[in-house]
C-alpha cells in the first residue's frame, strides 16, 4: 500500500456500494464500501473529504483504508 492520500468523494452509490474519489494530486480512484473504515453502515457523501491509501486492483487503482474526515 502506498502513502496516505487525500481527496474528495466525486460520487458514491449507496445501493451498489461503490463510487469514486477525486484525488488532490492524481487520477480518480475507485472506492468500494468494504474499504471504508468504521463500524455499521458504510457510505460516503458527494463532496466529503477523505484520506485513503491506494492499491492496484483488477481494473486499476482502488482506495483502501478510507477514513472520512
Amino acid at each position: 500500500m502506498s502513502n496516505t492520500n487525500t481527496g474528495t468523494v466525486k460520487w458514491f452509490n449507496e445501493e451498489k456500494g461503490y463510487g469514486f474519489i477525486a484525488q488532490e494530486n492524481g487520477p480518480d480512484v475507485f472506492v468500494h464500501f468494504r474499504a471504508i473504515s468504521g463500524e455499521g453502515f458504510k457510505t460516503l457523501k458527494e463532496g466529503q473529504a477523505v484520506s485513503f491509501g491506494v492499491e492496484q486492483g483488477q481494473k486499476g487503482p482502488q482506495a483502501v483504508n478510507v477514513i472520512p474526515q
